[in-house]
C-alpha cells in the first residue's frame, strides 16, 4: 500500500511543473516573427503573438518600446513606428517570458503566390547551377510557406527565414528569388521574398469562401465543390476498387516486362487543396498582419478550362480586391503574369483575356509572356525575364519610377473604309515587331465570323490592318490561340498583350 502510495506523490511532483507551465501560457511568436526576418521599411509595423491571458506584453526594437496586455483568448498585438531601412537589429519581446528576435533587417518585403509557375524552384530553370553558384546575397531573406490547406482560418503558417545563399536557395521560387535578386541590386536595400505558393492549385482555393458565397458572380464555385463533396463517397469507393485492380495488374505486369496501365487518381474530397477558401485559411490569411510592399503572382493554368477560364475574370479581381482589404495597407501593387504560350490547351486564350480585366483595378501590372513560354512545357525554363518584368512594374508601381513597365495594350479599333486602325497605350516608345517585318499575329473577320490573317502596317503609335477577304471588318483579334506567333512589341522591347476587340 505505502508503495503505491509514494508511487502517486512521486508522479504529482514530477507533473507539477509541466502542470504549471501550461497554465501560465508561454509567450509565443506566429513563425514569420523570427531570426533573420525582414521587417517593411516605411509603414507602421504590427508585431504580434500569443501569451498569458490578462499578462503584460512589451516589445522592444530600434530606440522604440511599447506595452500591451494580452486578451482573453492570449492574443495581443503593438504596432511600431514608421523604420528606415537597415539593419542587422535585435528585437525583444518580454511577458513572462523573453524572447529575443536576432538578426532583423529592415527593407522591403513582397509575397509571391500562386500555383507551380510560381513555385518552380531555381534548381529547375534555365543555367540553375550557375545561379545556384551565384546566389550568396545575405542581404535578401527568403521564407518558403509549407504548402496546406484548412477549413477553419489558421492563426500561423509554417516556414522560417533563411539568408540567401547557395544551400538555401535551390528549393526556392525561381522568380522570387530572380525579383529579389533585382530588386536588392537596384534598389540597395535588403529585401525579403515570402513564397506561399502551391503547384496545380485553383484561383478559388486562395480566396476567401465567404466572398465567394456572396458574390452571384462566384457561387457556382461553391456549388461546385458542394456537388463534389456530395459525391465523394461513392466516387471513392470506386477509385478504391480501381486502385485494387491497377495494383493487381501492375503486379502481373512487372515479373514479365510489361508497362502497367496509369495509376488511378484519387477523387477529389474533403482535405483537397482545391478545397474553396482551403489555402487562403492556411497559407495566406496568417501572413496579413505582417507588412509588406506588394504581391507577386503567377497562376491561371488550372482555371484555363471551359467551365472556369471566362468565369476567372470576376474571381481574380476578387481576390485582389479582398487580399488588399484583408491586409489593410489600401491598395498595395498587385503585379501577375499572364500565361503563357504553351500548345495543348483551347482555353488559355480565353484565360489570357478574364487575367487583363484585372487591369481595371488601380496599382496592378500585368506581365506579358507570350513570347518566353514554351511550346512543349507548361513550365517555361526562363524565369529570368520573367522576374525582370516584374521588377520593371515594381520599380514604376511600388517605387514611382518613370520606367516602361508594360508591353501595348490595346485600347480602340476605327475602321477607315476596308481597313481598322488600332490605338495602344505603352506604346509612347512607339512600335514595332520583334521579328524584323511587319507584326504578326493579328486577324480580322466579317459579320461571318470567319477570322483570317490580316495585313498589317506600322504607323507611328498605331497599327493599320486589312485583308482583301473581309472588306467590311468587324473583328479583330491577336496573339488568339494557346501556342501563337504573335511579334508586336514597343520601343522597349516588351510584347504586347493578346487581345479581341470589334471595331468601332
Amino acid at each position: 500500500m505505502w508503495k503505491s502510495r509514494w508511487r502517486i506523490l512521486l508522479c504529482v511532483l514530477l507533473l507539477s511543473p509541466i502542470t504549471e507551465r501550461a497554465a501560465r501560457a508561454e509567450l509565443r511568436l506566429p513563425s514569420i516573427l523570427s531570426d533573420h526576418m525582414v521587417l517593411q521599411a516605411g509603414v507602421p509595423l504590427r508585431i504580434w503573438g500569443w501569451a498569458e491571458a490578462g499578462g503584460r506584453v512589451t516589445v522592444s526594437f530600434e530606440h522604440q518600446s511599447f506595452a500591451t496586455v494580452a486578451r482573453n483568448s492570449g492574443f495581443w498585438e503593438v504596432f511600431l513606428h514608421p523604420l528606415r531601412a537597415g539593419g542587422p537589429y535585435e528585437m525583444i519581446i518580454t511577458a513572462r517570458d523573453r524572447v529575443v528576435i536576432q538578426d532583423v533587417l529592415v527593407g522591403e518585403v513582397w509575397v509571391a503566390s500562386g500555383q507551380s509557375n510560381m513555385e518552380r524552384p531555381l534548381l529547375l530553370v534555365n543555367h540553375a547551377e550557375a545561379e545556384i553558384a551565384a546566389a550568396n546575397y545575405p542581404q535578401i531573406r527568403l521564407f518558403l510557406v509549407r504548402d496546406k490547406e484548412s477549413d477553419v482560418p489558421l492563426e500561423d503558417v509554417e516556414g522560417s527565414w533563411k539568408i540567401c545563399t547557395p544551400e538555401s536557395v535551390p528549393h526556392f521560387s525561381a522568380i522570387g528569388y530572380f525579383f529579389a535578386r533585382n530588386l536588392y541590386l537596384s534598389r540597395h536595400v535588403p529585401v525579403g521574398l515570402i513564397d506561399s505558393s502551391w503547384g496545380g492549385t485553383p484561383g478559388q482555393s486562395w480566396l476567401r469562401r465567404v466572398v465567394m458565397e456572396n458574390d452571384k458572380n462566384l457561387q457556382s464555385y461553391i456549388e461546385e465543390w458542394n456537388q463534389t463533396l456530395a459525391d465523394f463517397p461513392s466516387a471513392f469507393e470506386r477509385y478504391q476498387k480501381s486502385l485494387g485492380e491497377w495494383r493487381r495488374l501492375a503486379a502481373e505486369a512487372k515479373p514479365r516486362g510489361i508497362q502497367p496501365p496509369p495509376e488511378p487518381k484519387a477523387p477529389l474530397g474533403p482535405g483537397h487543396r482545391n478545397t474553396p477558401g482551403g489555402l487562403w485559411n492556411a497559407m495566406i490569411l496568417p501572413l496579413t498582419r505582417y507588412a509588406i510592399r506588394g504581391v507577386l503572382w503567377y497562376q491561371g493554368e488550372s482555371d484555363a478550362d471551359p467551365k472556369h477560364a471566362y468565369r476567372y475574370r470576376y474571381l481574380f479581381r476578387a481576390l485582389i480586391e479582398d487580399w488588399r482589404c484583408q491586409w489593410q495597407e489600401g491598395n498595395f501593387p498587385f503585379l501577375f503574369v499572364q500565361l503563357a504560350n504553351y500548345a495543348g490547351n483551347p482555353n488559355w486564350p480565353l484565360l489570357r483575356e478574364s487575367q487583363s480585366y484585372a487591369l481595371g483595378l488601380r496599382n496592378t501590372a500585368m506581365i506579358v509572356t507570350i513570347d518566353i513560354g514554351d511550346s512543349h512545357d507548361v513550365h517555361p525554363k526562363n524565369k529570368q525575364d520573367v522576374a525582370l518584368r516584374l521588377s520593371l512594374a515594381a520599380q514604376a508601381l511600388a517605387y514611382g519610377e518613370p520606367v516602361e513597365y508594360s508591353g501595348p495594350v490595346f485600347r480602340q479599333a476605327t475602321r477607315e473604309g476596308n481597313r481598322v486602325r488600332l490605338y495602344f497605350d505603352h506604346a509612347a516608345s512607339g512600335l514595332r515587331s520583334h521579328a524584323g517585318t511587319q507584326p504578326q499575329g493579328f486577324e480580322l473577320a466579317g459579320a461571318d465570323n470567319q477570322f483570317v490573317p490580316a495585313q498589317t502596317q506600322i504607323e507611328g503609335t498605331t497599327v493599320l490592318l486589312q485583308s482583301a477577304k473581309v472588306p467590311v471588318p468587324i473583328h479583330i483579334r491577336y496573339g488568339w490561340a494557346d501556342d501563337p506567333h504573335c511579334t508586336l512589341e514597343n520601343g522597349n522591347g516588351l510584347p504586347a498583350s493578346p487581345f479581341r476587340a470589334d471595331v468601332d
